[in-house]
């Protein structure tokens, strides 16, 4: 079986534990995951299945919308709630002040990655670090903030929904927003959304997964993710060419394209240039 399947992910299992109960469950060791997610966080976690692993690679940049609720007054080591409590302060801030706070993140910025995280400095990962009560440097690096809007608030809690970039760590957006408001805060819930092109409202439980007889059924393929690309139907010559990775001439302008057999199969990610088609992936299935 091959394609890819829309989990939404419960709260408690990393999402290297969905992937091991789905390798028995489509009864194959080749799956891998888009975008991890902490085992506090629920949402869209698209989980790729043999041939459509050779997919993963090009869904690590994509853009992500989460809904997360930021719980003010309160700072923890982890920078979430399941932390160590670090400070408490009172809160009393204003919408007018919310609001500004929120427009200082949205757009280019710089963000420093939390300690508790997978990253690596000098061979070592950051979590590991931590977890023996180590601190040390981080680099600020880029990502972009394309939305950034207050959908809730109560006394000591914002509900926001983030669409960002690839490599943001919303624990650290809600500990800076916190900070910003000069009162800290800490994330108390995160749910993913969206993930590239796949929404939650076209995720399945993971337990339908595990209780399902049918896997299969859930599979879509791995073009989907490439949506956003046209789509070409190659001749049977170019075809055989494209089987054999070669390059072929065709008529079309420059750019990047979904590229299928005359039966409708998905052969390759494809990129013109020059009246020439090369492969940047293929997907077909080898005989």
């Amino acid at each position: 079986m091959d394609g890819i399947v829309i989990v939404d992910k419960p709260q408690g299992w990393t999402s290297q534990d969905v992937t091991a109960r789905l390798r028995r469950v489509f009864n194959t060791r080749r799956i891998g995951h888009g975008g991890t997610l902490d085992p506090m966080a629920t949402g869209v976690l698209p989980v790729f299945v043999g041939r459509a692993t050779r997919g993963v690679e090009f869904f690590e940049h994509a853009e992500k919308t989460y809904e997360t609720v930021l719980r003010l007054g309160l700072t923890t080591d982890t920078e979430d709630i399941t932390g160590t409590m670090l400070t408490e302060a009172l809160v009393s801030v204003t919408g007018e002040q919310i609001e500004a706070a929120l427009a200082a993140f949205r757009g280019q910025i710089m963000q420093i990655p939390p300690m508790y995280s997978a990253l690596k400095v000098n061979g070592q990962k950051l979590c590991d670090l931590a977890r023996k009560g180590k601190t040390v440097e981080r680099q600020p690096r880029p990502i972009t903030i394309h939305e950034l809007t207050l959908l809730e608030r109560t006394e000591n809690t914002l509900r926001l929904r983030v669409h960002c970039s690839k490599g943001t760590y919303i624990r650290t957006l809600c500990k800076d927003i916190g900070e910003k408001l000069g009162c800290g805060g800490c994330m108390e819930s995160l749910r993913r959304v969206s993930a590239g092109e796949y929404t939650i409202d076209k995720a399945v439980p993971l337990q339908e997964l595990l209780d399902t007889d049918q896997p299969e059924e859930y599979l879509r393929g791995v073009d989907t993710m490439f949506r956003s690309y046209p789509a070409v139907t190659l001749t049977a010559n170019q075809e055989t060419r494209c089987r054999n990775g070669n390059p072929f001439s065709v008529k079309l302008a420059e750019g990047t394209f979904r590229a299928y057999s005359q039966s409708g199969e998905f052969l390759m990610l494809a990129k013109v240039e020059d009246g020439i088609m090369v492969t940047v992936k293929s997907f077909f299935a080898v005989s």
